[in-house]
């Protein structure tokens, strides 16, 4: 089979009223551009008509590909199963809920060509998002920035075309606490950026409410960031100066104030209760880092693929390389009509 140029990679849950609109915009973008292309829809265990649609698509197209998850597996992953199916020159990633307009894979490729390994979409403005969203968006991605080694371009999503070779190196890097955007930073190669606008969301929902960010923002800051064991460094030098400076104060005031002045264990209690806030808390931040650690040995799969639509039968029984993802065997589509809405 003829590897495509293009590769474009979206992962699917539970985009029911969306996905045509979004396949139809893609390949009028791929027609335009004018190179061989394949789509990898990523079904991350969607619990409405994705999955049926996506078949649809697929055994109507041959340029659709479809990767079926055993069970939701998450964002990242997702990103990361069509990034080993993928058979480009170049790897494209982008949502399927139509927020990142799959026009600008023109500039994306235009700027490929140019010479850049990394292709990365900024945002240059956010519709149809809440004040606060955009606010702790733009708060995160600066204090990320400063805070890494690896200088993660602001106001990026993981919209972005990656050239083969990069995409190679992403299949090799099989952490379980992923951050694509930070990984493709990492990696290094000649990068640029495009500006587009991010589009409201046509129909459905986030699929990053409030809690998910604030899970995302961890992985991203212990994937990629020492500081917050840093900062127990500092804040001990910080508490024990203030506990040296306290017992100054009131050894003073006591000698010159009499000692009935500090009267009680008041003070004592609350610089306990202090003490022990900043104790759990660094016990958590511990903590996180050596679940992460734990996650790492225990070797299991990043994912579990449970069939596969648009794929030849040699590539349908092979088993993934260790280097591409130690997943399990992907076994072949089912016929559309066997196919639970709810799967």
């Amino acid at each position: 089979m003829t590897s495509p140029t293009l590769s474009i990679v979206a992962p699917v849950y539970n985009e029911e009223a969306i996905l045509p609109e979004f396949y139809a915009r893609v390949r009028d973008a791929m027609v335009a551009i004018g190179d061989t292309w394949e789509l990898i829809l990523v079904n991350d265990g969607s619990r409405d008509n994705s999955l049926p649609i996506m078949w649809s698509i697929a055994e109507n197209d041959e340029h659709v590909r479809v990767v079926n998850f055993a069970r939701n597996f998450g964002h990242q992953v997702a990103v990361t199963a069509g990034i080993d199916h993928a058979r480009g020159a170049a790897v494209v990633l982008i949502d399927a809920d139509l927020q990142d307009p799959p026009e600008v894979i023109t500039e994306l490729v235009a700027k490929w060509r140019e010479g850049y390994e990394v292709v990365y979409a900024v945002r240059e403005e956010r519709e149809g998002e809440s004040w606060f969203k955009r606010v702790t968006a733009k708060l995160f991605y600066r204090i990320l920035y400063r805070i890494t080694d690896v200088k993660i371009p602001v106001d990026t999503g993981d919209f972005r075309l990656m050239d083969a070779k990069v995409a190679q190196i992403l299949r090799d890097m099989r952490e379980h606490n992923r951050f694509i955007r930070g990984m493709t930073s990492w990696v290094g190669f000649k990068q640029t950026g495009v500006k587009y606008v991010r589009h409201a969301r046509k129909a459905g929902e986030t699929k990053y409410p409030l809690r998910k960010m604030l899970s995302f923002a961890l992985d991203a800051v212990t994937s990629f960031s020492y500081f917050p064991l840093q900062v127990m460094v500092y804040m001990a030098g910080f508490l024990g100066i203030m506990a040296i400076a306290v017992a100054i104060v009131i050894s003073i005031l006591r000698v010159t104030q009499g000692e009935g002045y500090f009267g009680g264990q008041a003070t004592t209690i609350v610089l306990l209760l202090l003490l022990s806030s900043f104790q759990f808390l660094f016990l958590f931040l511990i903590g996180q880092y050596v679940a992460r650690i734990y996650d790492e040995t225990r070797n299991r799969p990043l994912y579990v693929v449970a069939s596969r639509n648009g794929f030849s039968e040699s590539e349908n029984d092979e088993r993934v390389a260790p280097a591409h993802g130690r997943s399990s065997t992907r076994l072949p589509a089912p016929p559309l009509e066997t196919q639970d809405a709810g799967e």
